[in-house]
């Protein structure tokens, strides 16, 4: 709960007014800038915080800024941003952020309520925001999201100063590749497409495409297509099936979710699973840039928000992939522990590289049919 009413807050030698709310006694002291007038709606999340900046504006969240650094050396540890979309004021606000030293690194996060479908699109391709997300259902982990993307800019800047050409060869290098093969692969494979589409129609109820919200490199949100392997309103039942999740944790919440023998899967969707085929509608996702065809793999939204700590954040620098490290050395193991799979994505993430994509591409084949129903 927010105690009192909202004060007003003067600053020396400025005309303009911002308004600070003081929470309730909370567990972190960190704080944040609020960029709206819709403050109320989340209100939640400023109760897991000491102090929220609240601007109605650009220019008066700049100034505050401005002032709270020139006075205390205070730079908050992100912006929430819950306005009307404006491309022109946020790249302006964005540019400024990023030409100044002490807060080039600050993390803007966009409310996605306050955009509409085509918005979200037109912001998300232009990468102005370091993520879009739903503010109010995430409130809790704001903090750990904010972290990782502070690391995760430092982590470009010191990769392009120290390596710049390497770096972009191999960024380049791979989306060449990753473009050709998948046209190539999605043009030749495109009758076993409709065949598969066919089959499950005729299996069961329901879309023959899967499609869910997926965190990818620089937990970058996306669609992310499968054939559909499950019964329509198979998301709905992971809290009745907890107890049955071979990642599953006695002290904690598990951070992957996946059972054995699941009861969720169709007659087809077992095949299409043991075979890999089912994985084929994600050569869309490469085709366009949201994924890679050798990367770590992307995680359904509450699983990635598990993984925002600073000790496994890094497996999010590597691309989205289709096939990786985990998938040729240990895919199908009902045994492999959630610490063991995070560790494997790392580990790619820091030997990313056309010899190592290569070696993983080789081992691929062996890895497509899995002996284990996980």
């Amino acid at each position: 709960m927010i105690n009192g009413t909202l004060p007003t807050i003067s600053t020396m030698n400025t005309d303009y007014q911002s308004r600070q709310i003081k929470a309730a006694p909370t567990k972190i002291r960190e704080s944040f800038i609020y960029i709206g007038n819709n403050a109320d709606r989340v209100k939640n999340c400023i109760s897991f915080f000491e102090n929220v900046h609240i601007a109605s504006n650009y220019d008066l969240a700049k100034i505050y800024i401005e002032q709270e650094f020139k006075h205390r050396k205070f730079v908050p540890d992100f912006i929430i941003i819950d306005r009307i979309y404006e491309p022109l004021a946020l790249n302006k606000f964005v540019s400024w952020l990023h030409s100044n030293k002490w807060s080039f690194l600050v993390p803007v996060l966009y409310n996605d309520r306050s955009l509409s479908k085509a918005e979200l699109k037109e912001l998300s391709h232009s990468g102005v925001a370091d993520d879009i997300l739903n503010i109010e259902t995430y409130c809790d982990q704001l903090l750990t999201k904010a972290k990782f993307l502070k690391k995760y800019k430092s982590n470009k800047i010191e990769e392009a100063s120290t390596a710049p050409l390497k770096t972009e060869r191999v960024h380049w290098g791979k989306r060449v590749f990753d473009f050709t093969i998948s046209a190539i692969l999605l043009t030749l494979l495109s009758p076993v497409f409709l065949l598969i589409a066919l089959i499950i129609r005729l299996d069961s109820k329901g879309p023959v495409i899967y499609k869910s919200k997926r965190a990818g490199k620089g937990f970058k949100i996306f669609d992310f297509y499968k054939f559909r392997t499950m019964v329509v309103n198979a998301d709905s039942q992971i809290d009745q099936l907890a107890s049955l999740n071979i990642y599953q944790d006695v002290k904690e919440k598990a951070t992957f979710f996946k059972v054995k023998n699941d009861p969720r899967i169709t007659r087809i969707g077992k095949f299409l699973r043991n075979t890999s085929l089912d994985e084929l509608p994600q050569l869309f996702n490469v085709l366009i840039g949201d994924m890679s065809i050798v990367g770590n793999r992307p995680l359904p939204l509450y699983e990635a928000a598990a993984l925002t700590s600073n000790e496994n954040a890094e497996r999010f620098l590597a691309p989205a992939g289709i096939t990786g490290l985990w998938q040729v050395t240990r895919r199908g193991n009902e045994n492999m522990s959630a610490e063991e799979r995070v560790y494997l994505d790392i580990t790619y993430a820091r030997s990313i590289s056309f010899v190592t994509d290569l070696k993983i591409l080789a081992y691929t084949p062996l890895a497509l049919f899995q002996k284990a129903d996980v």
